[in-house]
């Protein structure tokens, strides 16, 4: 079963997005924020982490910075869930080493796709 970490400080993306993994046979761990994120991470290496950009205490790009220091979790997938949608913001992004940027609001049944075109 592949694994996802959803981190995002909206309950309703979150829901959402956890409901519908699962549906998909992912095995799902939530986030509210990128502390929290990289306190799960120590104990799971998921396949792919969908990760909000504006979060409280620590933020989506200072919470990918650290994941690209982690030798274990090279393998896993990065995707921007974010309403930073300017150019800059996605060019922040993608020089972190995200994989996909993608920008609020979005389809959840595409979001899906993406996710099984990365892994």
């Amino acid at each position: 079963m592949k694994k996802i970490l959803i981190v995002d400080d909206e309950p309703n993306i979150v829901m959402s997005l956890e409901y519908t993994f699962k549906k998909n046979n992912f095995e799902v761990f939530i986030a509210r924020d990128g502390q929290e994120a990289l306190e799960i991470l120590k104990n799971q290496l998921p396949d792919v982490i969908i990760l909000d950009v504006m979060m409280p205490m620590v933020d989506g790009y200072a919470t990918l910075e650290q994941i690209k220091k982690d030798e274990r979790l090279e393998h896993c997938k990065i995707i921007f869930l974010t309403a930073k949608n300017k150019e800059k913001d996605i060019e922040k992004g993608l020089s972190l080493g995200a994989n996909l940027y993608v920008l609020k609001p979005f389809s959840v049944k595409k979001l899906v796709e993406q996710v099984q075109g990365l892994i």
